[in-house]
Protein backbone atom coordinates (compact mmCIF):
# COMPACT_ATOMS: atom_id res chain seq x y z
CA UNK A 1 0.00 0.00 0.00
CA UNK A 2 1.48 3.44 -1.00
CA UNK A 3 1.56 6.10 1.51
CA UNK A 4 -0.04 9.53 0.84
CA UNK A 5 2.31 9.52 -2.62
CA UNK A 6 2.20 9.23 -5.96
CA UNK A 7 3.82 7.32 -8.44
CA UNK A 8 5.04 9.20 -10.75
CA UNK A 9 5.76 8.30 -14.55
CA UNK A 10 8.81 9.75 -15.91
CA UNK A 11 8.50 9.55 -19.66
CA UNK A 12 12.14 9.44 -21.62
CA UNK A 13 11.63 11.17 -24.71
CA UNK A 14 13.59 9.83 -27.73
CA UNK A 15 15.89 12.48 -29.29
CA UNK A 16 15.20 12.83 -33.05
CA UNK A 17 18.20 11.01 -34.55
CA UNK A 18 17.14 11.41 -38.24
CA UNK A 19 19.79 12.16 -40.49
CA UNK A 20 19.13 15.03 -42.90
CA UNK A 21 18.67 13.30 -46.42
CA UNK A 22 21.05 13.75 -48.95
CA UNK A 23 19.62 15.33 -52.20
CA UNK A 24 20.07 13.15 -55.20
CA UNK A 25 23.03 14.25 -57.53
CA UNK A 26 20.98 11.85 -60.36
CA UNK A 27 19.37 8.85 -60.98
CA UNK A 28 22.57 6.54 -59.75
CA UNK A 29 21.87 8.02 -56.28
CA UNK A 30 17.96 7.92 -56.90
CA UNK A 31 18.38 4.38 -57.53
CA UNK A 32 20.54 3.29 -54.67
CA UNK A 33 18.00 4.88 -52.26
CA UNK A 34 15.32 2.61 -53.20
CA UNK A 35 17.41 -0.15 -52.97
CA UNK A 36 18.66 0.78 -49.41
CA UNK A 37 14.75 1.45 -48.45
CA UNK A 38 13.55 -1.96 -49.93
CA UNK A 39 16.64 -4.09 -48.74
CA UNK A 40 17.55 -5.02 -52.44
CA UNK A 41 21.34 -3.67 -51.53
CA UNK A 42 21.92 -6.06 -48.32
CA UNK A 43 21.19 -9.12 -50.49
CA UNK A 44 22.95 -8.18 -53.57
CA UNK A 45 25.89 -7.41 -51.24
CA UNK A 46 25.06 -10.76 -49.46
CA UNK A 47 25.04 -12.70 -52.93
CA UNK A 48 27.90 -10.63 -54.89
CA UNK A 49 29.96 -9.45 -52.09
CA UNK A 50 30.66 -5.81 -50.98
CA UNK A 51 32.57 -5.00 -54.09
CA UNK A 52 29.60 -5.90 -56.63
CA UNK A 53 30.27 -2.78 -58.51
CA UNK A 54 27.16 -0.83 -57.16
CA UNK A 55 29.02 2.43 -56.73
CA UNK A 56 30.88 2.37 -60.18
CA UNK A 57 26.96 1.94 -61.52
CA UNK A 58 25.70 4.75 -59.40
CA UNK A 59 28.43 7.17 -60.42
CA UNK A 60 28.09 6.33 -64.09
CA UNK A 61 24.34 6.56 -64.05
CA UNK A 62 24.41 10.14 -62.28
CA UNK A 63 27.12 10.88 -64.63
CA UNK A 64 24.44 9.81 -67.46
CA UNK A 65 21.62 11.13 -66.03
CA UNK A 66 22.19 14.31 -63.67
CA UNK A 67 19.44 16.51 -62.14
CA UNK A 68 20.95 19.63 -62.42
CA UNK A 69 18.96 22.15 -64.49
CA UNK A 70 20.46 24.60 -66.70
CA UNK A 71 21.43 27.46 -65.83
CA UNK A 72 20.28 30.51 -67.85
CA UNK A 73 22.68 31.81 -71.03
CA UNK A 74 23.82 35.60 -70.51
CA UNK A 75 23.10 37.76 -72.92
CA UNK A 76 26.48 38.22 -74.23
CA UNK A 77 26.86 34.35 -74.36
CA UNK A 78 23.67 34.45 -76.41
CA UNK A 79 24.83 37.39 -78.99
CA UNK A 80 28.26 34.89 -79.36
CA UNK A 81 26.36 31.72 -80.11
CA UNK A 82 23.65 33.66 -82.40
CA UNK A 83 27.10 35.05 -84.32
CA UNK A 84 28.95 31.85 -84.44
CA UNK A 85 26.19 29.76 -85.77
CA UNK A 86 25.91 32.66 -88.18
CA UNK A 87 29.07 32.08 -89.50
CA UNK A 88 30.23 28.63 -88.77
CA UNK A 89 32.45 26.80 -90.85
CA UNK A 90 33.73 22.89 -90.23
CA UNK A 91 36.70 24.11 -87.82
CA UNK A 92 37.03 26.12 -84.79
CA UNK A 93 39.55 27.86 -83.79
CA UNK A 94 41.20 27.51 -80.10
CA UNK A 95 39.56 30.76 -79.32
CA UNK A 96 36.24 29.72 -80.44
CA UNK A 97 36.33 26.84 -78.86
CA UNK A 98 37.50 27.87 -75.74
CA UNK A 99 34.43 30.34 -75.58
CA UNK A 100 31.68 27.62 -76.18
CA UNK A 101 34.03 25.62 -73.83
CA UNK A 102 33.34 28.25 -71.15
CA UNK A 103 29.48 28.37 -72.13
CA UNK A 104 29.27 25.01 -71.68
CA UNK A 105 30.85 24.72 -68.52
CA UNK A 106 28.95 27.38 -67.00
CA UNK A 107 25.74 26.89 -68.25
CA UNK A 108 25.40 23.02 -68.62
CA UNK A 109 27.85 22.71 -65.77
CA UNK A 110 30.15 20.13 -67.96
CA UNK A 111 33.82 19.88 -66.80
CA UNK A 112 34.83 20.07 -70.58
CA UNK A 113 38.70 20.90 -71.48
CA UNK A 114 40.54 22.07 -74.61
CA UNK A 115 40.57 19.05 -77.10
CA UNK A 116 42.24 18.27 -80.66
CA UNK A 117 39.17 14.91 -80.23
CA UNK A 118 36.70 15.91 -83.88
CA UNK A 119 33.61 13.69 -81.38
CA UNK A 120 34.57 15.77 -78.26
CA UNK A 121 34.33 19.17 -80.30
CA UNK A 122 31.33 17.70 -82.31
CA UNK A 123 29.61 16.96 -79.34
CA UNK A 124 30.22 20.35 -77.54
CA UNK A 125 29.15 22.74 -80.52
CA UNK A 126 26.13 20.31 -81.10
CA UNK A 127 25.09 20.79 -76.71
CA UNK A 128 25.92 24.42 -77.96
CA UNK A 129 23.52 24.18 -80.81
CA UNK A 130 21.19 22.72 -78.73
CA UNK A 131 21.19 25.30 -75.51
CA UNK A 132 21.01 27.82 -78.47
CA UNK A 133 18.09 26.67 -80.17
CA UNK A 134 16.19 26.64 -76.91
CA UNK A 135 16.17 30.21 -76.73
CA UNK A 136 14.78 30.34 -80.29
CA UNK A 137 11.70 27.90 -79.56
Amino acid sequence: MQTGTKKQNKTVKKKATKKKATKSKGLGDTIAKVTKATGIDKAVKFIAGDDCGCDKRKEALNKLFPYHKPDCLKESEYNYLKEFYKTHKDRLTKEEQVKLIEISNRVLHTKRQLSSCSSCVRDLIADCKRLFNNYNG
